[in-house]
């Protein structure tokens, strides 16, 4: 390749990347406010707080449709523990619908799963995940995991595996989405909450709460490997869209760690301290990391090339949970 080639094909590549993260400077987030009961919906470019809905007591957690027209809360509760869902129009600016589960009290862990119809959400109460067709609120099926504080989940791409870290026994529990039944059950170090799995299904990974571990859990071998310790607190674990980065916030040491999927080694650290970083969230192209400061009532806006906190945004009282879309609510 000649030099003039060269260096036309990287102020084509640097004009793409600029491009996308102009991209991730807009669009939408829906936070949860767990202090206030409320999730704010909030423009991304201007930093402007479009509303402030009612959720449920002690919400916690949030997923979005890929369109971004329907955001869904879990409303987890208080020690007594609450059982409902809120539904949030985004486009709309408003509460759709306020989904009764009954029976299946402490939800926490949310996702959609593929088709954007249904989502998936753990019950701590019940041990287990249940499916609900957001349209109706109707429950269209239940996988017990049998195992005590099932919190948080994690879907494969394909949405036909789900993986719950269940804090109360030191386990994960994988679940067949089609048949309903827990087909495996992987042993841990203690408290597992933080987790998530690759898009491909072959990984898990898993956070311990009181051993300050990140384990990696080899689906077709059933191997737990300890893959990653010193951790205070891994609170969440998110994978980024190319499979190349691990980013794993850490409450009590009050910091973000990266590390590289493949080779395990953290490869930055950055501090927030006093912060509380919690909730974690991406653009889909990858390039702008949306985290929750929860005790700054705000989130920091992180130039995932750089490293580099770019902006912050006003949130509610302790936010947790946020979610991003590329909608752009006028």
């Amino acid at each position: 390749m000649s030099p003039r080639l060269r260096l036309l094909v990287a102020i084509v590549a640097l004009s793409s990347l600029n491009g996308a993260r102009a991209r991730a400077q807009s669009g939408t987030l829906v936070v949860v406010n767990k202090a206030a009961s409320t999730a704010s919906v909030i423009d991304v470019a201007s930093g402007t707080t479009l509303a402030t809905l009612p959720t449920g007591n002690g919400p916690h957690e949030v997923a979005i449709t890929r369109d971004g027209q329907t955001a869904v809360v879990t409303d987890y509760g208080d020690r007594a523990g609450n059982n409902t869902l809120t539904v949030i129009d985004v486009a709309g600016l408003r509460v759709a619908s306020t989904v009764d589960l009954g029976e299946y009290r402490r939800p926490h862990g949310i996702a959609f799963l593929p088709g954007d119809s249904i989502v998936a959400v753990t019950s701590e109460v019940a041990q287990a995940v249940v499916l609900v067709r957001v349209a109706d609120g109707s429950i269209v099926k239940t996988l017990p995991t049998g195992q005590g504080g099932s919190h948080m989940l994690a879907v494969t791409g394909d949405g036909a595996t789900i993986y719950t870290g269940n804090i109360r026994d030191g386990t994960v529990s994988q679940l067949d989405v089609a048949t309903g039944q827990s087909t495996r059950v992987f042993q841990t170090p203690p408290q597992p909450e933080a987790i998530t799995v690759t898009a491909d299904g072959d990984e898990v990974w898993v956070g311990s709460n009181s051993e300050g571990k990140v384990s990696v859990v080899d689906v077709a071998t059933g191997a737990v490997d300890e893959a990653l310790d010193g951790f205070s607190f891994p609170y969440r674990i998110l994978i980024t869209p190319d499979n190349r980065q691990v980013l794993i916030p850490d409450f009590r040491a009050q910091e973000l760690r990266i590390v590289d999927r493949a080779t395990r080694a953290v490869v930055d650290v950055m501090p927030f301290d006093g912060a509380g970083p919690q909730g974690i969230t991406l653009s889909p192209d990858g390039t702008t990391v949306y985290h929750a400061m929860s005790l700054e009532n705000r989130i920091a806006v992180i130039d995932l090339e750089t490293r580099t906190v770019v902006r912050h945004i006003d949130a509610g009282a302790r936010p947790d949970g946020v979610a991003y879309t590329d909608l752009v609510v006028r």
